[in-house]
Order: C-alpha cells, then structure tokens, then sequence
C-alpha cells in the first residue's frame, strides 16, 4: 500500500457493513463500471469492485480511515504499518521468483529475481508494489519496475526467453513445468552470485514441488527453498512480478511497432487474428520467431 491508496479483498459481509458504515457517515454514493459501490468524501474516495470484492481506498486521507474506521469497524484487525509484526517473513532477507508470459501464446517467457532485506521490503511496501496481476495499466507497470531498480540495496535478475529460444528449450524439456523449473533455478543461482549470504527463495508452488528442487544448481542447492500458493502476497514476489512483466509488454510492445499491428495478450480471438495476419504476411515457417508453438493455438494456422 502507499499513503494515498489501499486495495483488500471483502467478503460480501464486510462489504454490506461498509456500505452501511459510508452512508451513515455522509459518504455521497455514485455508480461506477464493475463496482459493487462507490462512495466519496472530501478527499477520499471508495470504490468496492465486484470481482472479489475488493475494496479500493485512494485519497489523502487513506491511511487514517483504513487506520481508525475500515480496520477496526469492518475488518476486525490492526494490519496497517504492522506488516512487519503479523508478516515478518517478509522482511527478512530473501529472495523472490516470478514469471511472466506463460500463459500468452506470442511473445518471451521471462522470470524475474529479486532480493529484499528490510529496509527495502518497507520501501517497496510503503510506495506501493505489489503482484503485477492487481495492476491492469502498463503504465504503471513500468512506473513501478523502475521505482524497483532504483530502490537502494535491491537486486533484481531477470531471464527473458524470447520465442525462439523459448521453442527450442521446451522441445529439450517437453514439458513446462520442468521448463520453468530450469529458469526459476537459474535465476536463484545469478542472485545468489550477486548475494552469496541470502538464506532462502520464495516461488509460487509448482505442481510438482521436487522438480525445482532437483532443477537447483551448484549454488542454489545451500539456500533453503520454499514455494506456497499465493506467493504473490509476498513483497519480494510481488517485485520479481512486475519486473518480470515489464520485460513481457516491453517486448510485446516493440514486436506489435515493427510489425504494423497489434500482438495481442493470452489466447483471445486477437491473437487468432493476429496470428492469422503474421502468417499471411511473413509465411507460417516464421510463427516460431514470435508464439510459443506448443500452445493449441498453434494448430489454427497451417503450417
């Protein structure tokens, strides 16, 4: 969270008494696109999307309501500037691991590293990072990848396999998640190359937890290595998330410039289309330099 803006998943109680909280407090309510409600005053405003829910407070005076009101009243806990206290993992020296671009069948794979410690952790924290999948703007994706790199004591690592690289290494692997495994390993290992003393790494979980185990290399087998679901919530993971896509839309973005047109994310219609439009353009022997030719999607166009 920064001072001006705080983001939490409700249940659908605790977004009913908020509602009713607002209104008894002269909130002035308005309609707003995918919101359960939306509720302002003076210089805050509220905003309770339906996917979730999920609450959005933004306003000079998001600290003291999250503080003194949305704590206290509807959630029942004191988390706000006591992450240090109720998630002390999370300040304690380590490594993060994400990735970014599996699950779009044109553009790299990119996995990303970062070290924190706690000086850094509460900085990140304190300006607003967190899993690049809560942020839909690229903008700000960008914005807050370069607050990462310039934060003092951080290290970042990043291994970007663009399509053609990507291609060849999953017809060594034939799978992906041993694929993943062998980048997310040889990330741990530069980092640790960069910060010999970190005791552990934090990933998501993988479906089989021994194959990052047994992908570790010479290094990375004396750190101790954790994987959980969710393991965006971390701080570290959160960071590798954002440089990780950054790279992606980076790549995504000067691909679509040269080629006249737009490489659409994930497997949508667009991406038919587009794929469609390379073929037609460049032959179907070059979809390799762009898509990830193991995806079904593949299979539309006649190569």
């Amino acid at each position: 969270m920064s001072k001006n803006s705080y983001t939490r998943v409700l249940s659908l109680e605790q977004a009913a008494a908020l509602r009713r909280l607002l209104a008894e407090g002269g909130f002035q309510f308005s309609e707003k696109q995918y919101a359960m409600f939306s509720a302002a005053k003076g210089k805050l405003n509220i905003t309770v999307y339906e996917k979730g829910p999920k609450i959005l407070v933004q306003g000079k005076e998001t600290e003291d309501f999250v503080q003194f009101r949305l704590e206290p009243e509807i959630l029942g806990v004191a988390e706000l500037g006591y992450e240090e206290v109720n998630q002390s993992e999370m300040f304690e020296p380590h490594f993060g691991i994400d990735e970014s671009g599996k699950g779009d069948f044109f553009g790299p794979l990119v996995i990303a590293g970062v070290y924190v410690d706690p000086a850094i952790a509460r900085h990140l924290l304190d300006h607003g990072v967190m899993d690049s999948k809560r942020i839909t703007s690229d903008a700000r994706i960008r914005t807050l990848a370069n607050l990462i790199r310039e934060t003092p004591g951080i290290v970042c690592e990043v291994l970007s396999l663009g399509p053609e690289k990507y291609n060849a290494l999953y017809g060594r692997f034939h799978n992906l998640n041993r694929l993943l495994a062998w980048g997310h390993a040889k990330v741990i290992e530069n980092l640790l190359h960069l910060r010999p003393g970190c005791p552990r790494a934090l990933s998501d979980q993988f479906a089989n937890p021994q194959q990052l185990e047994r992908a570790l290399m010479k290094m990375g087998r004396t750190i101790e290595l954790q994987q959980r679901t969710k393991a965006e919530s971390d701080i570290a993971v959160a960071a590798a998330s954002i440089i990780a896509r950054e790279r992606f839309i980076d790549w995504l973005d000067e691909c679509s410039r040269k080629l006249g047109y737009e490489l659409a994310k994930g497997v949508s219609d667009a991406v038919v289309t587009a794929g469609r439009k390379f073929v037609s353009d460049k032959g179907a022997k070059s979809l390799p330099l762009i898509a990830k030719m193991h995806f079904k999607t593949a299979a539309q166009f006649d190569m």
